[in-house]
């Protein structure tokens, strides 16, 4: 593959060789269709091969978003169908580890809200930076379905599993002065400032030593694939609740703009 053949990102190479990859479909505010979550376990690795890219930088289109999750109709066409749940779960895998393969370091760009496959994206970067403004939130158990994707080897990590099992059994929103508080992302700045900060950054470390650079994350990535046990069993829960009934209330809840009733929490 070569980067035209993607749809739904766009690029810009820098002379400096930063990579900036924009998710692009902005009147969705960058929400995953089947298309982009394909595309997003393919271009990590065109990334690393291309000898002219030293440094990536990821960030949403538009002012709104880094990416709103999943799309509904999407999950919707996936929900209770077990091929297209087997095709997510490989697809999810591969994002997580193929990200964590990419040997040239990964930077987000974290300027609006992002849930669900992009919240992956942005938290599985080697350095996270996010626009004071921006929300986040892992938002599966809102729709009826376990935390899955990154969450469970990168979040008990990155903050703590005390606030991990709470942000993640929640669902609720976290800002970015709160998730840099607690450590789940690297740096906040004003949104005005996002874009210049990860640039500045991402020029530092394609002007650094690469091999250094590059060996201490491959080091560091080493914590993560230990858990991969843990992944698996997780994203596996996950997709056995893409078979239930709480999905399908969930993503009504979320149409109708209401409170879900969880077939699961009501008195038998």
């Amino acid at each position: 593959m070569n980067y035209s053949d993607f749809q739904h990102l766009k690029f810009d190479l820098r002379p400096d060789g930063v990579l900036l990859v924009t998710l692009n479909r902005p009147e969705v505010m960058n929400a995953t269709n089947a298309r982009l979550h394909w595309e997003l376990t393919k271009i990590w690795d065109v990334m690393n091969h291309d000898p002219k890219v030293r440094v990536i930088v990821v960030t949403g289109a538009g002012d709104r978003a880094f990416s709103a999750g999943g799309d509904l109709s999407w999950i919707s066409e996936t929900a209770g169908h077990p091929d297209r749940v087997a095709e997510n779960l490989k697809e999810a895998g591969d994002i997580v580890f193929n990200m964590l393969a990419c040997e040239k370091p990964i930077i987000s760009a974290i300027n609006g809200v992002a849930v669900g496959a992009g919240l992956a994206v942005a938290l599985m970067a080697d350095i996270s930076i996010m626009a004071e403004e921006a929300k986040i939130t892992d938002g599966h158990v809102r729709i009826g379905v376990s935390a899955g994707d990154h969450a469970v080897i990168s979040w008990p990590l990155l903050c703590g599993m005390a606030k991990a099992k709470y942000y993640l059994m929640t669902a609720e929103f976290v800002d970015g002065k709160e998730a840099e508080r607690i450590g789940l992302v690297s740096l906040c700045v004003p949104r005005a400032q996002l874009l210049d900060r990860a640039m500045t950054v991402a020029s530092k470390l394609a002007n650094g030593s690469q091999h250094a650079i590059r060996y201490t994350k491959r080091s560091l990535n080493n914590w993560m694939r230990s858990s991969q046990s843990a992944f698996d069993a997780s994203l596996a829960l996950e997709m056995l609740c893409f078979m239930g009934d709480d999905i399908k209330e969930g993503l009504a809840a979320v149409k109708e703009k209401r409170e879900p009733r969880f077939p699961s929490a009501r008195d038998h």
